[in-house]
């Protein structure tokens, strides 16, 4: 038996963490490729298949053998004990199983974040520049593209809302610059910045940090008095259980570049907050207005914006569709249907109706994998936009300032559509 089996065997009943899991091909051989999305640790692990079935039994419940016997009696197909008891060693080694070894380093990365001074641009120098006057340079040369826009007038008695790609620069850089250009006075006014991103990599609600955002024009300062509103009514546990995964979670970053490029690298107070999926809704055949944690924190949300400028971002991208998210591929006759629902939805953001929109999503139970939906309903929620409700007479609106459908692989079978709307 190898070192690692020996190593592993204390650990009875193996469960794997919360990971990201994708398949993967490599020299013509099928994997499941397996990543931390908290980066507690940065080893990515490679399970060769039929080996990566055992995965659906590490759950907590079954002993090494009980996981052997029940594939085996599901699939027919014998694994040799020793070859689970590796493949589990090796996903303890990686800190990828839940157990003590875990959440140790987890504690240890946890005062890491927390006691450094801020949250360093994961992406700097990878997916942008990571000096000012590179990024300014090339930020600038998309606004560039962008025809003169007439400003939309900024009403401040209550909340203006957003809605930003998150997707990358290269292609997403024209609509990010056409909904940020059409934004530039609200940008340089607003005085508290709610930043509302898809989290990619966890499903709770709401994912707070009391930890200030950097870019390279500097620090975004977070307004840690009202992450304690807000975790007081989420729940202190439930609101920083996944917090460490602001730090690689590019939804938040990408867009707080932008409207720090937009204020001329002047700080506004910002709240960051990463928003899980509302998919659970749309198994249980309910709706997020019923959801008493999300209409507390529209709520505080709305009481905190009460006498300050305050912008509400939503960073979420449209339509996921194709091989790359598991779909069939796209031909000319599904583009056109794409295109279609993508309207639907953007017609609800523009009349103003948050729970149009997401009747949009639950009527074809987010076929199409809309990235933005908990965001997106969230900015509409808290700027006002209700079906039939209006505020002082008047009633929110949004403004639609861009859309772009975006390659997701080479054969161009996939795509990602990306659009832009401002909310006031």
């Amino acid at each position: 038996m190898s070192t690692l089996s020996m190593k592993f065997q204390s650990a009875l009943y193996p469960k794997l963490r919360s990971l990201s899991i994708r398949p993967h091909r490599q020299e013509g051989h099928a994997y499941l490729l397996l990543r931390d999305p908290q980066q507690i640790t940065d080893v990515n692990l490679l399970v060769p298949q039929p080996l990566a079935s055992l995965l659906a039994y590490c759950d907590g419940a079954h002993a090494v053998a009980a996981m052997v016997a029940a594939y085996s009696r599901r699939t027919g197909v014998g694994v040799p004990i020793e070859g689970a008891e590796a493949l589990m060693a090796a996903l303890d080694e990686a800190l990828l199983l839940e157990n003590e070894r875990f959440f140790a380093a987890q504690a240890r990365t946890v005062a890491e974040y927390r006691d450094a001074p801020y949250r360093p641009a994961a992406l700097a120098g990878l997916s942008y520049p990571d000096q000012a006057q590179a990024l300014g340079q090339l930020l600038q040369g998309y606004l560039a593209t962008v025809a003169s826009s007439t400003p939309l007038p900024v009403d401040w008695s209550r909340p203006v809302g957003l809605l930003s790609p998150h997707i990358d620069y290269p292609r997403g850089g024209a609509v990010y610059a056409q909904v940020w250009k059409r934004a530039t006075q609200i940008a340089q006014e607003a005085e508290l910045v709610i930043l509302l991103g898809t989290d990619h990599y966890g499903s709770a609600p709401f994912t707070l940090t009391r930890q200030h955002y950097a870019t390279p024009y500097g620090v975004l300062p977070t307004a840690t008095a009202i992450v304690d509103q807000l975790a007081a009514v989420i729940g202190e546990e439930a609101a920083f259980a996944g917090e460490l995964r602001h730090r690689g979670e590019h939804s938040l970053e990408l867009p707080a570049v932008w409207l720090h490029h937009m204020r001329a690298g002047q700080p506004c107070d910002l709240v960051p907050i990463l928003c899980g999926g509302f998919h659970r809704f749309l198994h249980e055949g309910t709706t997020p207005d019923q959801d008493p944690t999300i209409g507390s924190v529209v709520e505080t949300l709305q009481t905190v914006a009460k006498g300050r400028r305050t912008l509400i971002i939503a960073s979420g991208d449209l339509a996921h569709v194709g091989p790359a998210f598991g779909g069939a591929p796209l031909n000319a006759s599904s583009r056109v249907t794409l295109r279609a629902a993508d309207d639907r939805l953007i017609a609800q953001m523009v009349q103003g109706d948050g729970e149009g929109f997401f009747e949009e999503i639950r009527q074809v139970q987010d076929a199409n994998n809309v990235c933005g939906v908990a965001p997106i309903y969230l900015t509409m929620q808290t700027v006002g936009a209700r079906r039939n409700e209006k505020i002082d007479g008047v009633g929110v609106r949004g403004y639609h300032t861009g859309y772009a459908t975006c390659p997701a692989d080479e054969q161009d079978t996939s795509v990602v559509t990306v659009g832009g709307v401002i909310f006031a």
